[in-house]
């Protein structure tokens, strides 16, 4: 059912992060740049990476602070300073996602939150995730990392995607929940010249 509708929850922030990883690599933004973050990013509910409103925090830690914490507040920081607003950087999430092909997907937020009209499948994820991997494999690196513990607040610092610790080969992807949506996840493993992405949901 690989072209069946599905909530994408925190796959969701793949898209983000791509969205990131394509304006540093054309020079748009640095990977050092310093985000202010707002009361709306520091508010955010669900999965935090636990930054503090009017602080300055780097894309960098941002990165990982939405790849390997799932930080929902990281996430509408970093979609802030890209796109103006959260609502600017959808819009440029949904680009991104028409150049890719993927031709099932709409997205409403930078976090992957519950929104009836927040959907994509599974074979767009797959798409996103190859283009990713391709594309920005430094960046892409980030997703293989256990843990990040950010201003020593110790918070869910540990990557959720199990995966890591179970097999040497698998280096991503990105795991999901929200009670609409079930547990989903995007995985990728390398073995020799051959990788492999799966995506459940």
């Amino acid at each position: 059912n690989s072209d069946g509708l599905i909530e994408p929850a925190s796959m969701t922030k793949v898209m983000t992060a791509y969205v990131v990883a394509d304006q540093i690599e054309n020079d748009l933004i640095s990977i050092d740049d310093e985000v202010l973050i707002s009361e709306k990013a520091w508010k955010m509910g669900g999965s935090k990476m636990f930054i503090e409103v009017g602080k300055r925090v780097s894309i960098l830690d941002l990165l990982k602070g939405i790849i390997i914490q799932s930080g929902n507040d990281a996430a509408v920081a970093i979609a802030e300073y890209v796109g103006g607003t959260e609502d600017g950087f959808v819009d440029l999430m949904n680009a991104y996602a028409a150049s890719l092909g993927m031709n099932n997907t709409s997205f409403m937020n930078s976090t992957g939150l519950p929104d009836v009209n927040h959907l994509t499948t599974a074979e767009d994820l797959a798409i996103l995730t190859s283009n990713f991997i391709t594309k920005f494999p430094e960046i892409y690196a980030l997703f293989k990392e256990k843990e990040f513990e950010y201003g020593g607040i110790s918070g869910n610092k540990y990557n959720r995607n199990k995966l890591l610790w179970r097999d040497e080969t698998s280096d991503g992807v990105k795991t999901g929940h929200t009670s609409s949506a079930g547990y989903c996840l995007i995985g990728s493993a390398k073995r020799g010249n051959m990788r492999l992405i799966t995506v459940v949901a």
